[in-house]
């Protein structure tokens, strides 16, 4: 066993390429300022009152469950409790739903006031929320209320499970065959929701009458990746059916999503994620390999093209290119073929993004940043 869930050993890929201590650490040390406390054209993240903070998606102008729970995750990385705090009182507040068809979830989207846009969850949230404060439990131990946050975490994976079971609802996992769902009511996925790195830890943490529910869930879903990736190009749809196709239907609600697009970019992230922790599937080499022998082969001078999962390049151009050439990097977790040093480069020598779009682009920027300097950590 390899992975750093066994080893205790997290790569620096950033020191392997002759990057020193000193420079990689300033290097994340200012994207994290510039993130939180930069320029208001340049951050996102914004104090409310006296005790709680929220991050505004930049392009909509809402503060998303996505970011709220991928900024806790990076809080605790970075062992910055007080914003960690403050985010999750403002997502415990304002959010999370008592009561209703999804009790125990987070609705997705609130204005920065606090009101609600929707009462739905994004099922992405969850999953982070509740891996957040199970690190958060473990580095720092657990308080009272909201902040005991180890039960609020196994509250949180107990909804995603058991939600319909006794009153009107529904999972966000499907019992039938362990998938993360797209959201609760609609059995299809999103790849980029799957993060089996996540559910090994779940299968340890959550209620005991549900770990073997979230290792079957981690087995299920490096299956599901082999088949939502393409075999050639590596890459994933935005939504995809539970047989890996590309989800073609709902356009008229949701828009088209059955293309190598946004959402989709998260998928590498996540799969070297995995192999970094766990190194448990050997396919994911050869996918994150083929993924950038797409990009820097094939794609070489279209890397803020839009594609379909077969390669095909569209017309439309990608709304979030800085978040590609970070996912690229990122894949270097797994890959091992030509291409995983230059993407890397490529990704050290990009700045954040600017501009009312930097939001998605600058979350996926810290992610890879954390992974690839050895910062992105099991706490247990």
């Amino acid at each position: 066993m390899k992975g750093a869930f066994y080893t205790g050993q997290y790569r620096n890929v950033f020191a392997e390429l002759g990057h020193s201590q000193e420079e990689i650490a300033q290097k994340l040390k200012d994207a994290f300022h510039t993130v939180f406390y930069g320029p208001d054209d340049e951050k996102f993240y914004f104090e409310a009152g006296d005790d709680m903070g929220y991050f505004e998606d930049t392009g909509n102008f809402d503060a998303r469950t996505e970011g709220m729970s991928y900024a806790m995750m990076m809080c605790v990385q970075m062992d910055m409790k007080n914003e960690f705090d403050r985010v999750w009182k403002w997502a415990r507040t304002y959010m999370y739903m008592e009561d209703g068809y999804n009790k125990g979830y987070f609705a997705w989207s609130c204005k920065t006031t606090g009101e609600k846009n929707d009462l739905g969850p994004a099922p992405d949230g969850e999953e982070f929320f509740a891996m957040a404060l199970f690190f958060a439990s473990h580095r720092w131990g657990d308080g009272e209320g909201i902040f005991n946050y180890s039960q609020e975490a196994r509250n949180i994976l107990s909804a995603c499970i058991h939600n319909g079971e006794k009153e009107p609802g529904d999972p966000i996992m499907e019992p039938e065959n362990y998938l993360i769902r797209f959201i609760p009511s609609r059995k299809f996925s999103d790849p980029s929701y799957h993060l089996p790195h996540f559910y090994e830890l779940f299968a340890l943490w959550a209620d005991p009458c549900d770990h073997e529910f979230w290792k079957k869930a981690a087995d299920a879903s490096r299956k599901y990746l082999h088949t939502a990736c393409h075999f050639r190009t590596g890459l994933s749809a935005e939504y995809a059916d539970y047989d890996g196709t590309p989800h073609a239907q709902h356009q008229e609600i949701f828009g088209r999503h059955d293309w190598y697009y946004s959402d989709a970019y998260r998928t590498i992230a996540n799969i070297g994620m995995d192999h970094l922790w766990f190194d448990a599937d050997p396919w994911q080499t050869e996918n994150a390999n083929k993924l950038q022998q797409f990009y820097c082969e094939e794609q070489a001078e279209h890397w803020d093209g839009v594609f379909l999962t077969d390669g095909t390049r569209l017309e439309e151009k990608a709304l979030h290119p800085t978040a590609i050439i970070a996912v690229n990097a990122q894949a270097s977790l797994a890959a091992d073929g030509p291409y995983a040093e230059e993407c890397v480069r490529r990704f050290w020598n990009t700045p954040l993004r600017t501009g009312e779009r930097r939001y998605y682009d600058n979350f996926l920027y810290l992610f890879a940043m954390l992974a690839l300097s050895g910062n992105y950590r099991i706490y247990r």
